[in-house]
């Protein structure tokens, strides 16, 4: 039997002692492998894991790998980004038992850095959805309460670093599909900014919104794992050959006045008179607790806000009717024959392959491209976004330093209430924008309603994770448990 006290500890504290000797390499591994076994990952309980194999992982701790970062240190990685022994399906039936020829970068990363994955974990399929309901697999459930979501679609991997199975864990983002299910699930979640982590590796959902993020039990384990996967990439010409800053650098930092000198802006279109007042409570407390740290807290505007939703879902579904086109049955995956020529075969595996929601994006990216379409749909929303990012800009150049607003505008919610598909899709109203920006955003836990999770989100100027962690860390360290209470 493990020590599973070892989960209790920062990713980076037990890192050192794996590499200093003081614990064996596998300690961490085991201690993952026994919570996973006792909180039930697997289907028969969260249904968070889709694919857990701590025999292949225990392989990878080689001398070689153990004087990095993450030295042995189990990090769970989402379905949709490749690795060569476990199956990559996005939650799908079109990929059923694909596995991957190569590995995505950021899984190459995690391993010259000394981590082992031990697990895949649900998602909705192909990352569309917000709730890991519309999982091929079966839906995830919030650690808390099995009657609520976890959020999605990187909701398994909220799930396990929630559970207490793993401190780090990967997702992916096209529209707030970390920051949402760390909100829900009381965790941190960072999406950093498009370019600053590859993306090769990571099947494409919408090629201009998608980035790879990172959950945390802290802010530090958060830090950490980005530290790790962040860089230029050769094989991904969308990322940026910018300086990656220490992320982990004013982790350490105290007095009474930390963060002297930061402006944080709170931008008043992110709260709405609709806006539940206990939530605007604890915001309003964070905020109080800034400006205790010596933060000036001033309140912007970004106009163009209300229309992040409507823009999200034109961009993002035209995007991903052109890159779904791929599985068609003839190079990979599922390939179902009628009998009634290529058109039938097309037809009928795309059918049975994909779900509803996909099935309902595929249809609606497709109507927003075709003829007679493009220039009154998509094109139009593209200036849109150009608006949304030029809020962003205009912002930061005021000499605002970040801004705290809700992440969510609610608290997990009950499975299966969300039946309308415009409802759930306002689930990611206060994340979309950071993606259609390009901005890094994070969220983390302010405090609980009603038991619940509640999260703050931070978002930064382009590449400017840095202060955007400076900020967080101060604030966790100044709530303390009061961000889980």
């Amino acid at each position: 039997m493990s020590d599973r006290s070892i989960l209790a500890r920062s990713a980076a504290d037990v890192a050192a002692d794996i590499v200093a000797g003081v614990l064996p390499t596998t300690a961490a591994l085991d201690a993952c492998r026994d919570a996973a076994t006792s909180v039930q990952v697997g289907p028969e309980g969260l249904n968070a894991a889709l694919w857990f194999d701590a025999a292949h992982a225990r392989e990878s701790l080689t001398s070689a790998s153990m004087h990095g970062a993450l030295a042995g240190i189990p990090v769970a990685v989402k379905d949709n980004i490749a690795t060569l022994r476990m199956p990559t399906t996005c939650g799908s039936r079109m990929l059923e038992g694909y596995v991957s020829p190569f590995e995505a970068t950021v899984v190459a990363r995690l391993h010259a850095a000394g981590a082992v994955i031990p697990m895949k974990t649900n998602m909705d399929e192909f990352a569309m959805g917000s709730s890991t309901e519309n999982s091929a697999w079966g839906p995830t459930k919030h650690p808390m309460d099995p009657a609520r979501v976890p959020g999605g679609s990187s909701g398994g991997s909220a799930a396990v670093v929630a559970a207490g199975v793993t401190r780090i864990a990967l997702g992916s983002e096209t529209g707030g599909s970390v920051r949402q299910p760390a909100a829900f699930c009381g965790i941190v979640g960072v999406k950093p900014t498009y370019g600053r982590v590859s993306r090769h590796g990571l099947v494409a959902f919408a090629s201009s919104l998608d980035q790879v993020g990172v959950f945390g039990q802290s802010v530090d384990d958060a830090a950490l794992g980005l530290q790790v996967i962040a860089g230029v990439d050769p094989l991904d010409s969308t990322t940026v050959d910018a300086p990656v800053a220490d992320y982990r650098a004013t982790r350490d930092i105290t007095g009474d006045r930390p963060l002297a000198g930061v402006v944080v802006g709170r931008p008043l279109e992110y709260f709405p008179a609709s806006l539940d007042p206990a939530m605007r409570a604890l915001l309003d407390r964070a905020a109080d607790t800034l400006r205790a740290l010596g933060a000036e807290i001033r309140d912007v505007s970004l106009p163009h806000t209300d229309l992040a939703i409507p823009v999200y879902y034109i961009v993002a579904p035209a995007e991903a009717s052109s890159n779904l086109a791929r599985f068609d049955g003839v190079r990979y995956g599922l390939r179902v024959d009628d009998g009634d020529g290529l058109r039938g075969m097309y037809e009928a595996t795309r059918s049975r392959g994909f779900g509803p929601e996909v099935t309902r994006r595929i249809l609606l990216g497709t109507y927003v491209l075709s003829a007679g379409y493009y220039d009154a749909y998509y094109k139009r929303a593209m200036a849109v976004r150009r608006l949304i990012t030029d809020d962003f800009a205009r912002v930061f150049a005021s000499g605002v330093h970040v801004l705290l607003t809700p992440t969510t505008p609610t608290t997990a919610f009950l499975a299966g209430t969300k039946k309308d598909p415009y409802e759930m899709y306002l689930s990611d109203i206060f994340t979309a924008t950071a993606n259609l920006a390009g901005v890094p955003a994070m969220s983390q836990p302010i405090g609980r309603i009603e038991g619940l999770p509640v999260g703050g989100q931070l978002l930064a100027a382009q590449f400017d994770e840095a202060t955007m962690f400076r900020v967080a860390y101060a604030l966790e360290r100044a709530l303390g448990e009061e961000a889980h209470r």
